[in-house]
């Protein structure tokens, strides 16, 4: 166990990239311990042979399509009409645009990288300063991964051996509670920095603003739909997300073209390709993990610790936010989850409950430093130092902070749909 984990840790320190690092350790231990090398592959090849992680390249295609195709503009004009006039203005729409890309793409780096541009560039032509700005962007785009679709909780399902419809409806409520937390937050820093704001509810405009954006909204209507009522499953629907994006960028809006496919799909490869990978990776070094009885050991650990399970969902909670500043999300994902599930169904927590716990203390550490990738990406589009954004973004954490904990220890807000949706675990 010490040469795992002290192995992946040293690596990690020395600059190595997290999938090599993953890669290097399990092939030394291979090699230290006489197990045959093969073994390396053969887990590699399977830890990714999971249907319901075919979801995740098609969430990502979507995407990528709904940032080419103008779905994202639309998406944002209708959220400024609708709350653009609440003190705060263009900060209202921002977080109002995430909830709704959120249901859509299901990854926070689409929303911070795609729609982020849009908000930062509209909320400094209406004169907010470049550091809120950019800093509203990074903190609503933790919606994306909370409010189905979702990749992680895909990546987790797949781990768990859960269900990925009950996990998607288990983000619906924690997901409108950030976003209205996060506007909440807005309006008082909005009122004391008296930010500009539009003249009055606007129902022409926003009549206007929805007819235009109509079909584009309708799509996470269409997607958990679709999950909801059978129709197809998460992984189906992240096809038909796809599907649907490209005959909105076609041949109802008509912004996307022939010519933009190519970076579309290549850049859909290049971040399924580092997801995948990463993945494969983590897959033999859990494998390692479980051969060690690391998993055993945590529980025994925790055990001696408490066994109240809201001590221990603390406990989980603080380890992850600590884990989630320094290492990146699909890989702590990846990690963590075969390690901490087996010692909380042994409390009697509901997996689907831990899931979300899990993802959404995770996605708070795409907002941290000093490895918050959502931080680099909104700074290097706001074109701000990391150091100004992570300063601004700094009251942010207060209202994710704030769900999240009401979320980890009020778990009917968490299971309420997905129990009365789709039925009692």
């Amino acid at each position: 166990m010490i040469f795992l984990i002290g192995g992946f840790l040293v690596l990690i320190v020395l600059g190595f990239p997290i999938v090599f690092s993953l890669g290097l350790i399990s092939f030394a231990y291979l090699a230290t311990y006489g197990i045959p090398v093969i073994t390396m592959a053969q887990k590699m090849v399977s830890g990714i042979n999971n249907y319901a992680l075919l979801a995740v390249p098609f969430f990502i295609l979507a995407g990528n399509l709904m940032n080419t195709g103008g779905v994202t503009m639309r998406l944002f004009r209708f959220a400024s009409a609708l709350v653009g006039w609440i003190p705060g203005g263009l900060g209202h729409a921002n977080v109002l645009g995430s909830m709704i890309f959120a249901g859509m793409s299901g990854a926070a780096i689409a929303d911070a990288g795609g729609l982020g541009t849009i908000e930062i560039r509209a909320m400094q032509d209406e004169g907010f300063d470049t550091p809120f700005s950019a800093a509203v962007t990074a903190a609503s785009s933790v919606i994306g991964p909370i409010i189905p679709p979702s990749i992680p909780m895909v990546i987790y399902a797949s781990i768990a051996n859960v269900s990925v419809g009950k996990l998607f409806l288990a983000g619906m409520i924690p997901g409108i509670l950030i976003g209205v937390a996060e506007m909440i937050m807005v309006y008082f820093i909005a009122k004391k920095r008296k930010y500009p704001v539009h003249s009055g509810f606007n129902l022409k405009e926003t009549v206007d603003s929805f007819a235009k954006g109509f079909f584009a909204l309708l799509t996470p209507t269409i997607i958990l739909g679709g999950v909801m009522f059978g129709i197809f499953s998460p992984t189906e629907a992240a096809i038909v997300a796809s599907v649907y994006a490209m005959v909105l960028g076609f041949f109802i809006y008509k912004e996307l073209k022939i010519k933009d496919l190519y970076n579309v799909i290549a850049e859909t490869i290049k971040t399924t390709s580092m997801v995948v990978y990463i993945i494969s990776a983590a897959a033999i070094y859990g494998f390692l993990l479980g051969r060690e009885q690391v998993p055993q050991d945590v529980a025994r650990l925790l055990f001696t610790i408490s066994k109240n399970p809201y001590v221990i969902i603390f406990i989980i909670i603080v380890f992850l936010t600590v884990i989630g500043c320094f290492l990146e999300t699909t890989a702590a994902l990846i990690l963590l989850t075969p390690i901490l599930v087996p010692p909380a169904l042994e409390l009697g927590i509901d997996p689907i409950h831990l899931g979300l716990i899990i993802v959404l203390t995770l996605m708070i550490g795409l907002v941290t430093p000093p490895v918050g990738v959502v931080l680099y990406i909104t700074a290097n589009v706001a074109k701000i130092s990391f150091e100004s954004l992570t300063k601004a973004t700094a009251p942010f954490l207060v209202p994710l902070f704030i769900v999240l904990f009401i979320s980890a220890f009020f778990p009917e807000i968490v299971m309420f749909l997905p129990n009365y949706l789709l039925g009692t675990y």
